[in-house]
């Protein structure tokens, strides 16, 4: 049977007298009817904004107000004369779209539930991923080694550990930059470890002391990356998720470029060996979190906003389904 669905607002001029059109065109022209409230579904705001409601969809066709049952008529006998066509030649992929713009199933109900919560899941696992490396100079403290090296492993390939590039707790300092960064006033790591940018892997391996304290788990740079996308996704939950996105230039030119230049600048002091007129630079912390949270912040700004538009047009999709299949199998309910 043809599905007639009415879309409506609450302002909406003209729908009693369609109801009325389709009630006495029920008995020629047998359809289901559907409608649906667009107050009480998560419209997508670009569709919603050149959309005239009232409007109907019989089968393939949309009629919008004013409504004349002339209309009304021939759509509703073009379409069924459409679905008997593709009934008759035994059409398989029919009947299956039928059967399923009127079920809603396990996985409509989990990608419903997912795109209202999926900036919630968002942020809470990278406030996990950001917040778990901090915790492994807690477990160090409290003398619970192995759990703290767990941690340390977990991020070992995720992150480059170096000590010189990392934060330290519970120690004389929060760094120990190289001597090539050139800080005044704080111990450098190479007067503290005796490791120089030769020992990389050691440097990597080096997880701190009492006096030093015990580094965290992600580099200064990822610390700043992954908490400005924490708190920017913050920002963009509690507003409601309406923040446009940012051109991509524009995260090409404040988020990538910067994090780039100050980040590749610094392998030649990394390696040994090179001649004299090779320009040797170590980045400073607060370098590392600038850039970090430039990247971050415009990564978030420029992606979350895509994301919430594509959540947005499955809300909108499959709320407008589910209110449509719970008519029809109300209505088949009450007929049977």
């Amino acid at each position: 049977m043809v599905t007639v669905t009415l879309y409506r607002k609450s302002d909406s001029q003209g729908c009693d007298e369609v109801l009325l059109f389709l009630n006495e065109l029920q008995a020629d022209y047998p359809h289901q009817l559907a409608v649906v409230d667009a107050d009480q579904i998560e419209m997508d705001r670009h569709v919603e904004a050149r959309t005239q409601f009232p409007y109907i969809k019989i089968g393939p066709y949309v009629i919008h107000a004013p409504f004349r049952k002339m209309d009304l008529q021939i759509a509703l006998g073009a379409s069924i004369d459409r679905a008997k066509h593709l009934e008759n030649v035994g059409d398989k992929t029919y009947h299956q779209r039928i059967t399923r713009g009127h079920t809603i199933s396990k996985t409509d109900r989990f990608s419903y539930w997912l795109s209202k919560h999926l900036m919630l899941l968002v942020n809470l696992g990278i406030f996990l991923y950001a917040g778990l490396p901090f915790l492994a100079p807690v477990l160090m403290k409290i003398d619970l080694v192995a759990p703290a090296r767990v941690i340390y492993a977990m991020y070992s390939p995720l992150c480059h550990q170096l000590g010189f590039r990392s934060w330290f707790l519970f120690g004389e300092q929060f760094y120990y930059p190289r001597d090539l960064a050139h800080i005044p006033g704080v111990k450098t790591f190479e007067e503290e470890t005796g490791i120089t940018s030769k020992d990389i892997f050691e440097a990597r391996a080096f997880i701190g002391n009492e006096k030093m304290g015990y580094k965290v788990a992600l580099c200064e740079r990822d610390t700043a990356i992954y908490g400005s996308m924490l708190l920017f996704g913050l920002i963009f939950a509690l507003t409601g998720k309406k923040i446009k996105p940012i051109r991509w230039y524009f995260w090409l030119a404040f988020g990538l470029m910067p994090i780039a230049l100050d980040g590749f600048s610094q392998l030649p002091g990394l390696a040994g060996g090179l001649p004299s007129w090779v320009l040797l630079r170590e980045s400073t912390p607060l370098l590392r979190v600038v850039t970090g949270a430039l990247f971050g912040g415009t990564t978030a700004w420029y992606l979350y906003p895509l994301l919430e538009e594509s959540m947005h047009e499955t809300r909108t999709l499959l709320g407008a389904k589910m209110a449509i299949a719970d008519q029809i199998s109300g209505s088949t309910e009450t007929k049977s």
